[in-house]
């Protein structure tokens, strides 16, 4: 699998996962229904996507946020 992230995207998206699990979990903002969930659901893609340095829809788009894209 190829690289089509860079550090300053996987790190965001790291970030953005984790307010959007406190969000989730330490308050009571979005309940317990389909924004909970949905919530929990988003933070997971974005951690793995992440981690992996490869986003699958970076790749159908053609988008390539790391060093040395053309």
């Amino acid at each position: 699998m190829t690289t089509n992230m860079g550090k300053t995207d996987r790190a965001l998206r790291l970030a953005i996962a984790v307010a959007l699990v406190l969000t989730a979990v330490a308050t009571n903002v979005l309940g317990s229904g389909l924004f909970f969930w949905l919530a929990l659901l988003v933070a997971g893609v974005f951690t793995l996507t992440a981690i992996a340095g490869n986003c699958p829809l970076y790749s159908i788009v053609g988008i390539k946020t790391c060093q040395g894209s053309k």
